[in-house]
């Protein structure tokens, strides 16, 4: 029982990060934009949380600068790609570089500096529900808002007006013009509200993860999330499944070297991308599902004067 509570806990905590990542990014590509900088705005967000967290004491002063540190991120994507239709791949992909670098250089004075740890909620009864209890009933609030997001997103998207434009701008840009709709600003909101879910990915690496400044402690957890999207067909449920698989395969990696299994150690750690690229191989076999749900203007830069 007390092994099956730890992995449970090890799950969630792996877990968290992808899909807070994941469900904003969901939102920025449902709108026609690809961010590739995901892992850039991340980094920032688990810089900034630490630093601001460590310097005032307050864990939730450190959130609020997470997300202040994806936001400004992801501000400058939508300046370079959305006001001056700069290529969205490239500035991306940019993006990401920019937020190891610059992620490196503020956080070099907190280099192995303990950090503050965001505290859990312990909700009274249900957290002694055996296994369960402790890894879904006992957590930080981070984890609630990840589960929020998910809900909240799905009922934005299929049950709300601004959903249906969300989702017309993404496939068709056009005709959302055509109808009146501002898609630009609509595309704005979108990649603002993903690099706020980025700053909070970052936020819980750097205050519950890993209670230590890191560099580079995003470790590509932004790519894999960039693929829970393509997983997840645009769909936050799915998202919310298959970040806890991609979880799963994360921590199994550790529990592996923990068990001394006869496996050179550069596999173990590589198992939770080769989940993901097995995933996306069979992903791309069903085409129906990927035609159906994919945004049509995905990645397309929209002008309204051309």
């Amino acid at each position: 029982m007390e092994f099956a509570d730890a992995l449970l806990v090890s799950i969630v905590t792996a877990s968290t990060p992808l899909l807070l990542a994941a469900i904003g990014e969901l939102i920025v590509e449902r709108s026609g934009v690809l961010n590739l900088g995901v892992e850039g705005m991340m980094i920032i967000g688990a810089v900034c949380s630490f630093a601001a967290s460590l310097t005032s004491g307050n864990p939730y002063i450190g959130i609020l600068a997470g997300m202040l540190g994806g936001l400004l991120m992801s501000l400058l994507f939508a300046f370079l790609t959305l006001g001056l239709a700069a290529n969205q791949y490239a500035t991306g992909l940019a993006l990401s570089l920019l937020g190891l670098g610059l992620s490196g250089m503020i956080g070099e004075a907190f280099v192995g500096t303990p950090g503050i740890k965001l505290p859990t909620l312990d909700i009274p009864l249900l957290s002694d529900i055996p296994v369960i209890g402790n890894a879904i009933f006992n957590q930080d609030i981070l984890f609630y808002i990840a589960i929020l997001l998910v809900v909240g997103v799905s009922w934005f998207l299929f049950k709300t007006r601004w959903g249906l434009i969300l989702r017309a701008v993404g496939e068709n840009h056009n005709s959302a013009h055509a109808l009146g709709y501002n898609v630009n600003r609509v595309r704005l909101f979108a990649v603002l509200f993903g690099g706020v879910c980025a700053g909070l990915s970052g936020s819980y690496l750097s205050m519950v993860y890993t209670n230590l400044w890191i560099e580079n402690m995003t470790a590509g957890r932004g790519w894999i999330a960039l693929a829970l999207v393509v997983f997840s067909s645009w769909l936050p449920g799915r998202a919310a499944v298959g970040a806890y698989l991609f979880g799963s395969v994360l921590i199994l990696q550790f529990h592996a070297q923990g068990a001394g299994w006869a496996v050179p150690s550069q596999l173990l750690s590589a198992l939770p991308y080769i989940a993901t690229i097995i995933a996306l191989i069979f992903i791309s076999r069903n085409r129906n599902v990927t035609r159906v749900n994919t945004p049509s203007c995905l990645g397309q830069a929209f002008v309204p004067d051309r």
